[in-house]
């Protein structure tokens, strides 16, 4: 299946089409298939385990790091990193580089200055996500992180005038449902806590987490509609942003601990694994994110959400009970039936109508008629994109 917005993949399997492209059409499903299972297990691997290495580094014996400096540091490299990724598009010519970056940064101020709100909620965010998993069981965070869903499609309908079919305003219903039975379960105390948890708190903060991504995902698609400018400037653009306000951030809520016990202090490998995860684990689904089509984000979400519950039944005790079982369930298949293209929903529906009236014999076409236009799975909105980490909504 194609990725959506790369109908031109799937060229080589139509008639006439094997002449555009050098090879075989069996050999070139077969790679598009494998690229697929790879971007599927690149998708699912940095859902799950950016919030399983944060987790783990805040549950860790000894000496705690301060979560500002990581959110800066995961700013910095991934705005290095962005850098270094133009440079080489300017084929090393640190000339022809300094002269883009003045003109896209300085000269076109104003496409900058409005990545600046974005930047700010996503650097928020970032912190929160700290304050949620160091709070909450990872296995709950995620499953109830998926509530950035809801508040994409909500944000998506009041500031896009977009529309939801009848089967994503029931999955969203469902998900929510889903959310709703699994705090249930963490609040009449699902297994062992640590002491210095605080549900609350947590609860609080993915909340928070979830209203800001699901407002800068819109946000980003209202603002920069028609506005040129490649994944790295823009992830570049900020990181320049995000570093700035995250060491405003830094100074306002730790600033006086930094100074006196240092930056880097309690930094482990385990902590530095994550500042990597935060900083190359989006740009890394933003390369591959193209080979992935909405019903495969959705499976990887749900496959990540399982990852995550065994994973924290392995590394934390998590325990899990049938009311936290319903709910993860519940909010699988929210995800799963929210990821259905309009367009396979239609066809599935027209489909099981037909099969009610006519019994299982094929449709014929009236002679004389044209065939009935094609379905397409892609719907070229944001209300899938909840699915994608925030450098790749800012193609």
């Amino acid at each position: 299946m194609a990725a959506a917005g790369s109908g031109g993949s799937t060229a080589a399997a139509g008639p006439g089409a094997v002449s555009a492209g050098a090879l075989e059409p069996g050999t070139a499903s077969a790679a598009h298939r494998r690229l697929k299972y790879i971007s599927l297990a690149v998708l699912v691997v940095q859902n799950a385990s950016l919030i399983l290495s944060i987790r783990y580094a805040r549950t860790l014996p000894g000496d705690r790091f301060f979560a500002t400096t990581a959110v800066v540091m995961a700013e910095v490299l991934k705005g290095l990193t962005c850098l270094l990724l133009l440079f080489a598009q300017k084929r090393g010519n640190v000339k022809h580089l300094a002269l883009f970056l003045h003109e896209a940064v300085l000269v076109q101020y104003v496409d900058t200055l409005k990545l600046a709100v974005p930047s700010l909620i996503y650097t928020l965010q970032n912190n929160l996500q700290y304050v949620a998993i160091s709070n909450l069981p990872a296995a709950t965070f995620q499953v109830t992180y998926q509530l950035k869903i809801l508040t994409t499609a909500l944000f998506s309908v009041l500031m896009l005038n977009r529309s939801l079919s009848r089967l994503q305003w029931a999955s969203l219903l469902l998900l929510f449902t889903g959310v709703a039975i699994v705090q249930a379960q963490q609040a009449g105390g699902g297994g062992p806590r640590p002491l210095d948890q605080n549900p609350g708190a947590g609860l609080a903060a993915v909340v928070a987490s979830c209203l800001s991504s699901g407002f800068a995902g819109v946000y980003f698609e209202k603002i920069l509609k028609g506005s040129s400018g490649s994944v790295w400037l823009r992830n570049l653009q900020l990181g320049l942003f995000g570093t700035a306000l995250g060491l405003v951030g830094l100074w306002w809520a730790e600033g006086t601990a930094v100074a006196r016990r240092g930056f880097f202090f309690g930094y482990t490998p385990a902590v530095w694994g994550v500042v990597l995860n935060q900083a190359f684990g989006g740009l890394l689904v933003a390369v591959v994110v193209k080979y992935a089509d909405n019903i495969l984000k959705g499976f990887a979400t749900s496959l990540s959400i399982l990852l995550s519950t065994v994973a924290s039944i392995r590394l934390f005790g998590f325990h899990v009970d049938p009311l936290f079982a319903l709910g993860a369930g519940l909010v699988i298949g929210a995800v799963y039936l929210y990821s259905l293209p309009r367009g396979a929903a239609k066809a599935i529906a027209s489909t099981s109508a037909s099969t009610s009236t006519s019994g299982p014999c094929t449709h014929q076409q009236p002679p004389g008629q044209p065939p009935p236009p094609k379905l397409s799975s892609h719907r070229g909105d944001l209300s899938t994109e909840p699915f994608l980490p925030k450098s790749v909504l800012v193609k």
